[in-house]
């Protein structure tokens, strides 16, 4: 994180007097970010921060507070994380890549950003081929052995197709997930931080409805491996030992629109894909004097057997926008989806956060404050959710 050991503020000593109750519950309403800066203020502040009552407080808001990382730098420039909370979508919060990757004592401008999930980052170096695994808060860098792929490069990783799933207790505990076609069959390639090794699976081709997990199911998860005009081909399983591995592959029956990876700027189809967790999110788009307009999104999901995508929900009164490109991530936990779209016109970069909720049919259209990203490349996205103190 940001070094901001810096000389207290003034107004520190005077709340410092505060009663520690009133000290905490002011803490609390902060995020974590502010809370980790906070412990660098003083020793009386990261005393109170350090209580184990905070602590498990402080834990279980920011548990269920979700995030949106950044990652962005210049050629030859200092490389830089951002992050927003749904409960801060008003500021952008600042990670020096040099800073959280100075363990691994590698230039920052080399990396591209890959997944988030809970305090655990990942990065992939195009230069040494290799993933990198950065814990947020304690600012240590894990890396991860080669896949029995071997080394790869950051085209190599599809954001649909792969998932990093981090333990929720605390223990920097994670898995790594991908999916890949190998010899015409998917496989599904796992690795476990705890024992540092991999594990590969040649998913299940199947029929059977009860061999296929359902969209929402617990601990379910869902890697796209490739798309046809009309059927997608997916890997579904769970992390459960001797859990089936099996391909799924839905259609897509929806008049004369095809299924497209990225934006097609033709005039027969005009439309953004998103893939991530059994949903597929589909920008709508018109060309408006040789410049696109956002006219609509829609999301669509897996039925219950997996066999088609069908049709979810439209977000409502859709805030037209101009835009020359435009790319996005998606995820979905405890019911809702979460997508984030981002489009650049004119060098200018402009990001939104849509969500859904599953139960309440219900959307949430949030759109972000400047990132400041004018000049800078964007080199990777991911939400994350989960982020502790310990």
């Amino acid at each position: 994180m940001e070094n901001q050991r810096s000389q207290a503020p003034k107004n520190a000593i005077g709340l410092c007097l505060l009663p520690q109750e009133l000290i905490q519950s002011i803490f609390l309403s902060l995020v974590l970010p502010e809370i980790v800066r906070l412990k660098l203020v003083s020793k009386s502040f990261s005393r109170i921060i350090s209580d184990h009552t905070f602590l498990r407080h402080c834990n279980a808001l920011s548990s269920s507070t979700t995030w949106l990382f950044v990652y962005k730098k210049r050629w030859l420039r200092d490389a830089v994380l951002h992050a927003v909370a749904d409960r801060r979508p008003d500021r952008w919060f600042r990670f020096p890549a040099a800073e959280l990757l100075r363990p691994a004592r590698l230039h920052a401008e080399d990396l591209f950003f890959l997944a988030a999930s809970n305090n655990v980052l990942l990065f992939a170096s195009n230069a040494v081929r290799e993933v990198l695994a950065v814990n947020l808060v304690s600012v240590t860098v894990k890396k991860i052995p080669p896949s029995p792929l071997g080394p790869r490069g950051t085209s190599s990783w599809r954001r649909s197709g792969m998932k990093l799933v981090a333990h929720p207790n605390g223990s920097g505990h994670f898995h790594f997930i991908f999916a890949e076609v190998v010899s015409n069959r998917p496989v599904l390639f796992v690795y476990d931080s705890l024992t540092d090794t991999w594990k590969s699976t040649t998913a299940e081709e199947t029929h059977e409805t009860d061999k296929t997990p359902p969209r929402g199911g617990t601990h379910v998860f869902y890697l796209n491996v490739g798309h046809g005009p009309r059927e997608s081909v997916l890997v579904a399983s769970t992390l459960e030992r001797e859990a089936p591995v099996v391909v799924i592959r839905p259609r897509f029956n929806n008049n004369n629109e095809s299924l497209t990876v990225g934006f097609t700027w033709g005039n027969v189809i005009d439309r953004l894909h998103v893939y991530g967790d059994g949903y597929m999110m589909i920008v709508k788009s018109e060309d408006v004097r040789s410049v696109r307009v956002l006219k609509g999104v829609e999301l669509w999901g897996l039925s219950c057997d997996g066999r088609t995508w069908e049709f979810v929900s439209a977000v409502p009164c859709v805030v037209e926008k101009r835009f020359a490109a435009m790319m996005g991530c998606l995820e979905e936990k405890n019911g809702v989806v979460r997508a984030a779209l981002v489009s650049n016109c004119e060098g200018v970069w402009d990001m939104t956060w849509l969500a859904f909720d599953t139960k309440w049919m219900q959307w949430t259209w949030m759109p972000l404050p400047d990132c400041k990203m004018k000049g800078w490349n964007m080199a990777g996205i991911s939400f994350s959710s989960g982020l502790t103190l310990s």
